[in-house]
């Protein structure tokens, strides 16, 4: 069974097969206890799936590489004359 994406959609489709595996109890529990638990049983059953998302890629920054510069001191001359 593939995730259709929401869970209720999940739910609605767990609760179709189970209706369609379990229609046998139908005759002995009744038309109406049997939807209900058909549907609390869904529900359980869904609740442990998390809703998946998609993920985004990851951004990679490069680093710049740019050259550092070396401050270069240039001597002060006095030249007084």
């Amino acid at each position: 069974m593939k995730n259709t994406g929401s869970k209720k959609n999940l739910q609605k489709t767990v609760s179709d097969q189970l209706f369609t595996v379990l229609s046998g109890l139908k005759d002995h529990l009744g038309e109406k206890k049997f939807q209900r638990r058909i549907k609390k049983a869904s529900k359980m059953l869904v609740s442990g799936i998390k809703e998946t998302t998609k993920k985004k890629e990851a951004v990679t920054h490069k680093k710049s590489t740019k050259l550092k510069k070396k401050a270069i001191l240039i001597p002060a001359t006095n030249e007084s004359s």
